[in-house]
Order: structure tokens, then C-alpha cells, then sequence
């Protein structure tokens, strides 16, 4: 019986019958998935299961009884098919190491690999085709990866440090569409807010950088580890693909004073990094500028106060949406 494709969300019983179906096998849903993938056996038993949330194919279990029968095949098909039909061409998979040859056999390729996880892409050569397309420039190359909901002085203050230390930067926009201002506003906002630092090289992350959406952990039982598990996946691809591709030999980032898991995700970021022979500078935060205390005072309507914390162009973009907005 071929697999059968249903929209979230699932109905509660059904649902709860995945659920189940999941931790039997040291699995769990993460509560983002838009569509499942279910297959049953003649006698309607679920024997294998499946979900995508974006441009992630996740959650993928095969009953014992069924493995080796076609039962992971049929759930990446239909899941395949129906993300080529919602126009998500270009996916990836995150599962444990020791499902890489499965994975591989079904048309993935692999990305970064940890003791703990495994990131795939469905293009071979998906990984390398972004880098190309950046430029490359020598010397003292440095990167900046940030997210910019908006974009502060802070950031703008982080960036020019990266500039003066360095003969060039790549700064990453990241394109998670997970923020108030969505990719394309917060990248227009970067490019704007440095257009007059003429070695830095403004680009979008195509989740291929501190992406919730392609670093899940939905296969590590002990929830209280998922945040190092992403953490330590996406910065192992940075390390081993993107900063050698591109000769980044240094990362600069923000200090995080209030955020526990962004200041957890930099001193995994200390550690790691400079075992792949990239140095890791953290900038002191700029007289307590943040894009969290932007938008707290965005929903007070404190526009006078915003205007001493960002850039003209951040400035005017959220004039025009508090405009809209009201």
C-alpha cells in the first residue's frame, strides 16, 4: 500500500497513534510539521511514518517488522512528491549518522555530519553552487552571521568592527522565515545599513546557517540536548564547508548578555570553531542595543525611541509598518 499524505493538523486520535508510533522508536514531533506521510499494512497498522515542515523532511520511523520492505521509501516519495508539488524543490533531511547509507540510497547527499546528527540536501552539488555564486576575496577574510529583526546600530557596530579588522567580510542574512520582518525586508536592511563598508559582501543564509527549520533534533530523546545538537551540527558545517570554501579564517559575533541559548550557541562556537583553524572574536554589545528592545518598544509605538537605536533605513521601514499596521 503506498503511502498516504495528510495536512496538519492531524486529527487528535490520529495524531496521538503517530505520536506513539514516534517514541516507540526514540523519536518525537516537534509540533511543526505541515503535512504527514502514513503507511499502513492490510491490516491498517501504521508501519511507517514521516512529516515535512518547509523544506525539511523529518520524523521518518520504520516499524521492525516492516524495515527493509520499501516501507522508508515510499514515506520519502510521497513526502518528495508532495513537497515538488507545493513547490519546495529543494529539501533536506536531518536524521542519525548511521541512517546516512538509507538516506543516500533514496537521493540525498551529505553535508555536515556530528557523532550525533547527520544534515543532507536532495542536490548533490546544492552546497557548492551557493558558495560559488559569492564572491571571493582574499587576505584576512572574516564573517558575520546574524539575524537582524530588525537591524540595529548594534548590528551595524558589530559589522564595521569585523570590517576594520579584516581585508573582507561575508555577512550572512539568515532566510528562515521565522521573524517579524521577513528575509527579504531584513536582508534589504543589511545591504542598506552597510552599503558605504566597501568590504563587506551582504548575502542570504539559504538555510544553510543557523536554521531551525534544517537543524532539528527530533531524534535525540533527551530534549535539554537539542539546542547543542543543532548548535554543534551548524557550526561544524560552517567550519568544515563554508569558511574553507570561502578562506573565512575568522567569525565575529555579538555579545550575548540576555539570551541563555544564543550565549550558549557562542561558547559552543569558541570551542569548536577553532579546532578547524577559525578564529572565533566576540564584540562587546553597543550601550545595550538590541533588536529584542527594538521591537518590545515596536509594540509600544515608542517611535522616538527607536530612532536612537537603528540605522535611517531600519528607522523608516518600521515607521512604515507601525503606518500600515495601525
Amino acid at each position: 500500500m503506498p503511502a498516504i499524505c495528510k495536512r496538519a493538523p492531524l486529527p487528535a486520535a490520529l495524531f496521538q497513534s503517530v505520536e506513539d508510533f514516534l517514541a516507540a522508536r526514540g523519536l518525537r514531533d516537534e509540533g511543526d510539521a505541515e503535512v504527514f506521510a502514513l503507511l499502513y499494512d492490510d491490516s491498517e497498522r501504521l508501519v511507517a511514518c514521516g512529516a515535512r515542515a518547509g523544506r525539511l523532511l523529518k520524523q521518518i520511523a520504520v516499524a521492525p517488522a516492516a524495515e527493509g520492505g520499501g516501507a522508508c521509501a515510499s514515506i520519502v516519495s510521497a513526502l518528495l512528491s508532495e513537497a515538488y508539488t507545493a513547490g519546495e524543490t529543494h529539501l533536506f533531511l536531518c536524521t542519525k549518522p548511521e541512517n546516512g547509507r538509507m538516506f543516500r540510497s533514496l537521493g540525498f547527499f551529505p553535508l555536515a555530519e556530528t557523532p550525533d546528527a547527520l544534515l543532507m540536501e536532495n542536490r548533490r552539488d546544492g552546497l557548492e553552487r551557493f558558495l560559488s555564486a559569492l564572491p571571493h576575496p582574499t587576505g584576512r577574510v572574516g564573517a558575520v552571521v546574524c539575524n537582524c529583526n530588525p537591524f540595529t546600530l548594534g548590528h551595524r557596530h558589530l559589522i564595521a568592527t569585523a570590517a576594520a579588522a579584516c581585508d573582507a567580510v561575508h555577512v550572512f542574512v539568515l532566510s528562515e522565515e521565522a521573524s517579524l520582518f521577513s528575509a527579504a525586508e531584513r536582508l534589504a536592511l543589511v545591504r542598506a545599513g552597510v552599503a558605504d563598508l566597501s568590504n563587506c559582501f551582504v548575502h542570504e543564509s539559504a538555510h544553510y546557517l543557523v536554521s531551525r527549520a534544517t537543524f532539528p533534533a527530533y531524534f535525540i530523546r533527551d530534549a535539554a540536548r537539542a539546542e547543542d545538537v543543532r548548535a554543534d551540527l551548524d557550526l561544524t558545517l560552517f567550519a568544515s564547508r563554508i569558511a574553507p570554501a570561502l578562506g573565512i579564517s575568522v567569525r565575529f559575533v555579538g555579545e550575548e548578555p540576555f539570551c541563555p541559548v544564543t550565549r550558549a550557541y557562542n561558547e559552543r562556537m569558541k570551542s569548536l570553531l577553532p579546532q578547524y583553524g577559525v578564529e572565533v572574536v566576540e564584540i562587546p554589545r553597543l550601550c545595550g542595543i538590541s533588536a529584542s528592545r527594538v521591537r518590545a518598544l515596536m509594540q509600544e509605538r515608542k517611535l522616538d525611541d527607536i530612532r536612537a537605536l537603528v540605522p535611517e533605513e531600519s528607522y523608516a521601514a518600521i515607521a512604515r509598518r507601525l503606518t500600515r499596521d495601525a
